[in-house]
């Protein structure tokens, strides 16, 4: 009797767990005005989304042990994304460009390169996730490890301008005039990469 009691409460806490996940996600996408609901709608869900992640402990601080055990619990079950992971509002395709400069005043762009299928689909989530501003702090240090790992098949370029972008495709009127996608810079850096070798 006791471990039913058990399984249950474990099952009601789970399934609460996933419908508080995926109630933020939708009330996101409403709060951002990714849906067809008027933008009234957009306050209030707002304010609900932030009662959903409350009930994920991610009001609190960020070493607040609930919110930890909360937040492993979720990944431990794949279940920390909710619908706005499958949403129908396809996100913005992002490009990480990088101009090789030579010693003799040669120029060469390059993207980042991977093996497989799988390494380009986890190379396009990491791009997704650059432009999100939350993970401004780490930006600088993920673009020159890609912008390395180009370096290394190129060991005589003298200095790499690493530039980060959305990619907006061309609506249907302007991909039937010709019009191909539009590339619009978030922001770059500089490497030096021979400075960095020395040190």
């Amino acid at each position: 009797m006791y471990s039913k009691r058990i399984h249950t409460a474990w099952f009601g806490i789970h399934f609460f767990l996933i419908t508080a996940v995926c109630l933020a996600g939708v009330f996101w996408l409403i709060a951002q005005g990714s849906t067809i609901l008027p933008a009234v709608c957009n306050e209030y869900a707002d304010k609900a989304q932030l009662g959903a992640t409350w009930c994920l402990g991610k009001e609190a601080g960020a070493s607040n042990p609930v919110r930890r055990g909360i937040a492993t619990y979720l990944h431990a079950a794949g279940i920390q994304a909710g619908y706005s992971f499958f949403a129908p509002n396809v996100p913005s395709q992002h490009r990480l460009t990088l101009e090789l400069l030579y010693e003799d005043g040669r120029v060469d762009y390059e993207s980042p390169h991977v093996h497989g299928k799988t390494a380009a689909l986890r190379l396009e989530s990491l791009l997704d996730r650059l432009a999100d501003e939350r993970y401004e702090p780490v930006r600088e240090v993920l673009v020159k490890m890609l912008a390395f790992s180009v370096w290394r098949e190129h060991p005589d370029v003298k200095k790499v301008r690493a530039t980060f972008g959305a990619v907006n495709p061309p609506g249907m009127n302007e991909f039937e005039q010709g019009n191909t996608e539009t590339f619009q810079p978030m922001f770059s850096f500089d490497f030096s990469l021979r400075d960095d070798q020395k040190q």
